[in-house]
């Protein structure tokens, strides 16, 4: 093998390894990205937890205020009720 022999063949590993190392570092970019877009969704689906965790608290405080107003309005009702039924009561 010729001196230009070896060195043509040298060139042609050199640029395969090349190829071969932008072939990879492409394959690195392309997973990096990926990762990024994977974190994306992580940190988006962590600020969607914490809005609906908040809006869950709030509709059970509103449901627990709801169940002490009707409470309170069937305490009254009732009480008009026994009103009424004395006041009929006495009329006859």
């Amino acid at each position: 093998m010729s001196e230009i022999d070896s060195v043509e063949a040298a060139s042609r590993r050199l640029a395969l390894a090349l190829d071969a190392l932008d072939a990879a570092a492409e394959r690195r970019r392309e997973a990096a990205r990926g990762e990024q877009a994977l974190s994306a969704q992580i940190h988006s689906l962590g600020e969607d937890r914490a809005r609906l965790a908040s809006e869950l608290d709030q509709s059970m405080a509103r449901a627990r205020a709801l169940e002490r107003a009707n409470r309170e309005v069937a305490r009254q009702i009732a009480a008009v009720i026994e009103s009424i039924r004395g006041v009929l009561g006495t009329e006859q």
